[in-house]
């Protein structure tokens, strides 16, 4: 089938020199001519013509070469051009082009600026800064990174005990005399001067199109997550009081270390060159995240829900939100806000990626009872006294739910084979059997291969 690699055309076009030019621009890939949608030969009339024209076509266009070869199958004739990636910017007719899937897409705007200074081994952040000096900033983001960085044990107090000028030069945040577009950003007291996208702006709202009360949080980016976290929790959150003991517990609708992993993830990765702002969307049931963002180019959708390596937008930035001790390296964020989420009982988030923008969606505790789960009778299948309330105390959610039935029909089933049926990872099936045992609603009887799940009653 077609792929990030494979394009099948049944007849020759010129404009296929587009798709050529998107795979040198990419990872290289093979165009062939004279398969149909679904990879059959169907044969070319012209095959010796094009594989004498082709070649030329391809230099002229776009001063590359490519491999042009003529095949047969099933006495059919068909061509196959094979391009290699390039390390330089390839342009067709003036105009950049990029494999990104089963795509094709022209570079524009921001896009372009954003792969020219990629192939050349810059990033947007990398790029330096002429009407800035040391001299302007406070030294407040500077004491911020130095505390954390020690308290989480990245750097030692000796790591840090240098002047700020040098502490910017480890983190490869000057260049010559220039500062770089990080450093504004990471450790200037008003980079919104300079980059209008630096801000994070939050708001509630009673439904799509009333806007109750909103705040806008600025300043330098290396404190921002807990000025956001600050005001969300403060403000904007409502905790549900019970108490342990004489120790008071407050229950937030959304646990803190899912949500500050979205912000910091929306911070350290969003794309800065857009001018727009990180926008926090807060309902009664529900937490939008929208973020401008770009996938890098060796990373799909379904990469990001599977593990993969961290392959940051804004690498002097995430490095620095790494030496301080705010994040990992490990392409974990995902992974860490599902775990949090259904650790809280709540739903896993839902993540929307287009394009351009990369949003999460937070379901959130409302009120004390959470959900509720059907009872099982003594053989297993679900019986009609429905509705039992567990509330804060057997609280389960949707997924939990949907466990309890799958096990209730089918005791041997392993965690493997729910994970795939749910579509989720194996660790976060393995979190919400842990919860199920943990309050009495499941039990597993037997060895690890051959012994069965019991689900309770209660």
């Amino acid at each position: 089938m077609e792929s990030q690699n494979i394009e099948w055309k049944e007849n020759w076009r010129d404009e296929y020199l587009k798709w050529i030019c998107g795979f040198a621009n990419a990872q290289g890939g093979c165009l062939e001519i004279g398969r149909n949608d679904v990879g059959q030969v169907v044969g070319l009339d012209n095959a010796e013509k094009l594989l004498e024209e082709l070649p030329n076509k391809i230099r002229s266009t776009m001063g590359i070469i490519a491999d042009v070869n003529l095949y047969n199958e099933d006495n059919l004739h068909y061509i196959s051009i094979k391009v290699n990636a390039h390390p330089n910017a390839i342009s067709y007719r003036g105009k950049y082009y990029y494999r990104s899937g089963s795509t094709n897409q022209e570079l524009t705007g921001y896009a372009l600026d954003e792969f020219i200074l990629r192939k050349y081994g810059r990033t947007w952040d990398s790029s330096p800064v002429l009407d800035v000096d040391i001299s302007d900033f406070f030294h407040d983001a500077f004491a911020i990174f130095r505390e954390k960085a020690i308290t989480s044990g990245r750097l030692t107090p000796d790591d840090v005990a240098i002047n700020d000028i040098k502490l910017l030069q480890s983190l490869n945040l000057i260049e010559g005399n220039y500062l770089l577009k990080a450093a504004v950003l990471l450790f200037h007291q008003k980079p919104e001067k300079r980059c209008l996208g630096s801000c994070v702006k939050i708001g509630y709202f009673e439904n799509e199109a009333d806007l109750i009360y909103q705040d806008e949080i600025g300043g330098s980016l290396i404190g921002i997550a807990d000025r956001v976290m600050d005001t969300i929790y403060t403000k904007y959150f409502k905790g549900l009081i019970h108490y342990e003991g004489i120790q008071r517990i407050d229950h937030y609708p959304i646990p803190r270390e899912a949500l500050r992993e979205a912000v910091l993830n929306a911070v350290v990765h969003r794309d800065y060159s857009t001018g727009s702002q990180i926008q926090i969307k807060i309902f009664n049931d529900r937490v939008y995240i929208f973020n401008d963002k770009r996938l890098s180019a060796n990373i799909s959708d379904d990469d990001l829900f599977s593990a993969h390596k961290s392959s940051p937008g804004n690498p002097l930035i995430a490095n620095t939100f790494f030496r301080s001790g705010q994040i990992e390296a490990w392409g974990r964020g995902i992974e860490k806000m599902q775990q949090a989420c259904v650790k809280d009982n709540l739903p896993e988030p839902e993540f929307k990626i287009t394009p351009t923008v990369f949003s999460i969606c937070f379901h959130i505790h409302c009120n004390n009872k959470v959900n509720v789960v059907e009872e099982v009778d003594s053989h297993g299948d679900f019986g009609t006294n429905f509705g039992i309330d567990f509330g804060i105390n057997f609280g389960i959610n949707e997924t939990q739910q949907n466990i309890l039935k799958m096990l209730a029909e089918n005791p041997t089933l392993t965690i493997s084979t729910i994970a795939d049926t749910l579509k989720m990872t194996k660790r976060n099936i393995e979190i919400h059997i842990s919860k199920l045992k943990e309050i009495g609603l499941l039990e597993r009887s037997g060895t690890k291969k051959n012994g069965r799940w019991i689900v309770k009653k209660q």
